[in-house]
């Protein structure tokens, strides 16, 4: 079906999205369609206003609405405890769980050679000046277990080292509730090299 020019337009900016093929792009794009015209005032709205009220924070470069954001201005966490994350999303993630109480440092990116993106295209050199400027005993790596939040793991391991802070990592492994039977190798792999004490 050749679509009017508008909505074409429409599918193609739904396109744009993370994994948002055309099939999902034109569903958006006809569900947007039959919005009130108010609502979609509405929707459009709320975007510029995520876009133009969301800042970077020049600390840990989490987003936020203020900068410093509100995890490295609070008194009440850890500030000798970084744990290392590769986007915002694996922050919220990690807050959600309520079980970390120190401060964070967002990388933007891991090292993917493929793609193009060494180390000095992501947020490594900020890392490394917060670890001489503040008193951290700790550095947790929470990075995905991928082949590029492996290589990026190794690289941050040996630059943070000399400065005689440990490096730890979160443990990979079983979902709770999950059968062994059905996990692959490298979960299973992870699971039993993670394993801790009972």
């Amino acid at each position: 079906m050749i679509y009017p020019k508008s909505i074409a337009a429409l599918i193609e900016q739904f396109q744009k999205f993370p994994s948002v093929g055309p099939k999902s792009a034109q569903r958006m794009a006809f569900h947007l369609l039959r919005m009130s015209s108010a609502d979609v005032e509405n929707f459009a709205k709320t975007m510029i206003e995520a876009k133009e009220n969301t800042h970077t924070c020049e600390i840990c470069f989490n987003l936020s609405a203020t900068s410093p954001c509100e995890i490295c201005s609070s008194t009440q966490r850890d500030k000798s405890v970084i744990c290392v994350v590769s986007e915002t999303k694996d922050l919220i993630a990690i807050e959600k769980t309520n079980e970390f109480k120190g401060l964070y440092h967002v990388l933007q990116g891991l090292i993917s050679p493929i793609d193009g993106i060494g180390a000095e295209d992501i947020r490594i050199k900020e890392l490394l000046s917060r670890l001489t400027n503040e008193v951290v005993k700790e550095v947790i790596l929470a990075l995905s277990p991928s082949v590029e939040g492996e290589a990026t793991s190794l690289y941050l391991t040996k630059l943070i080292k000399p400065f005689g802070i440990k490096v730890s990592r979160i443990a990979f492994g079983l979902p709770v509730g999950a059968d062994l039977e059905y996990a692959d190798d490298m979960t299973i792999a992870k699971a039993i090299e993670g394993r801790r004490e009972i």
